[in-house]
């Protein structure tokens, strides 16, 4: 039996929980605008019965827990990982590490995520999560992560500098995107490239091999533009009835990036933007004005508006 309705979109593969939108940063570069402000956090009920729901497509083969900052409901973490481990997936975190503040500390709160066996914990580090008290606490927390056998890495995407340069020199970094909070914070100080640059999507839509979860049900293919909601429709089903060349979002990326959203949005973009993300972020935040994306462009959390994300 088929997942999908689409022969042309790839099997979904991987479940990302948002599993809380709270964060001790508020960075300039951050997708989902977490703050320590922020609403919205998975309690280990909905996690169980998200687990169960990806349980029932057999392409789903792996989790990732990440935020915010997933270890602020370190309990909730726990009992997730746990539940998805001994329901066979492989598991992955992502954190800023801000717990490790002491070798001993970072190896009392990595201990009961070691006994489970996760695949992968990933730690952020650069100029946005901190001076060089956080990056002490991510070297730590990695030490103390190869001390217990994980399997861990460090995520470090370019300043602002790199795009404000004419011929930057590239360093091994990750590639900073410019949505969310970073296209209001710092696409205004990245090197603009021209309109035609940005014909294709980064995301890839076709191929859809994961999807974002936040503790509001939204189902997201990149944060901001929701296929359905699981609260209110199984996984599976939502999955199975996308037809994304359909989606007034996620069609118009498919043939032909932002700038054939812009076209078929009717809207008029300027000449020149810091990447296709910037583009495509202005152009949803422009299209949530007019009213008639309510239940795609959504959660109001990923465009900064955050006091009615639980609305």
């Amino acid at each position: 039996m088929e997942e999908t309705k689409n022969p042309k979109r790839g099997p979904l593969e991987g479940v990302h929980f948002l599993l809380t939108y709270k964060c001790i940063f508020e960075c300039d570069h951050c997708f989902v605008w977490g703050s320590p402000s922020a609403s919205g956090t998975f309690n280990t009920r909905q996690i169980e019965d998200v687990l169960k729901q990806a349980s029932e497509i057999p392409t789903v083969k792996r989790v990732y827990f990440e935020g915010g900052e997933p270890f602020l409901f370190y309990p909730v973490l726990v009992k997730g990982v746990e539940t998805a481990r001994k329901m066979g997936f492989e598991v992955g975190i992502v954190s800023n590490a801000y717990w490790a503040t002491d070798r001993n500390d970072a190896i009392s709160w990595l201990e009961p995520l070691a006994k489970l066996e996760i695949a992968d914990l990933s730690m952020s580090t650069d100029e946005y999560h901190g001076d060089k008290e956080e990056a002490e606490n991510v070297k730590r927390g990695f030490e103390a992560a190869k001390e217990l056998g994980m399997a861990v890495g460090v995520m470090e995407v370019e300043g602002i500098e790199f795009y404000s340069c004419e011929t930057p020199k590239k360093e091994e970094k990750g590639e900073l995107m410019f949505r969310g909070r970073a296209a209001k914070e710092l696409a205004g100080k990245a090197k603009k490239k021209p309109l035609r640059s940005f014909s294709t999507c980064p995301e890839e839509p076709p191929t859809l091999g994961r999807v974002h979860v936040d503790a509001f049900g939204n189902v997201m293919f990149c944060q901001g533009i929701t296929i359905g909601n699981l609260w209110e429709k199984p996984l599976k089903k939502i999955m199975a009835d996308l037809d994304q060349e359909k989606h007034p979002i996620i069609g118009p990326l498919m043939r032909g990036g932002p700038v054939q959203l812009a076209k078929e949005l009717g809207m008029k973009p300027r000449r020149e933007y810091a990447d296709a993300c910037h583009l495509c972020y202005e152009l949803r935040c422009r299209a949530r004005e007019t009213g008639k994306f309510k239940d795609v462009l959504t959660p109001d959390q990923m465009y900064g508006v955050s006091e009615s994300a639980e609305d």
